[in-house]
């Protein structure tokens, strides 16, 4: 893997993380703007501690060494969160400052996803 890649997987996994962390904190806590806003696009709060807890669980798969196909399925879980938020703003018709974190979060768990290093992918015998 080049130098640059790495680079670029680091950042955008960090980014990510943070991103992934920041928002299941927010859930978690179901402050209520929160809670309204899911409510609003028309799923029940309790969705926000489920969220929350794969969030969290999600990183720490992403961000501990080995177990591949793990990251695999929170990659895979990120990006079925992130597609269903984005999808869910707008088909809502939200703002555009309220649908771009999750259209950031998508591109930035894209991104990890794809420069990801070889020891973090499954590997399979050709």
């Amino acid at each position: 893997m080049s130098k640059t890649n790495k680079i670029i997987y680091w950042i955008a996994t960090l980014w990510l993380s943070l991103g992934m962390i920041s928002t299941a904190l927010v859930q978690l806590l179901q402050m209520k703007a929160e809670t309204d806003f899911m409510t609003r696009l028309g799923y029940p709060a309790y969705a926000l501690k489920i969220l929350g807890v794969w969030k969290i669980l999600g990183v720490i798969a992403i961000l501990v060494p080995r177990f591949p196909l793990v990251k695999e399925w929170a990659y895979a879980g990120f990006f079925f969160m992130m597609s269903g938020a984005f999808c869910s703003h707008l088909i809502a018709g939200d703002a555009m400052k309220d649908t771009f974190p999750s259209l950031l979060l998508l591109v930035l768990t894209i991104i990890s996803w794809y420069f990801r290093p070889a020891n973090r992918k499954i590997v399979t015998a050709a």
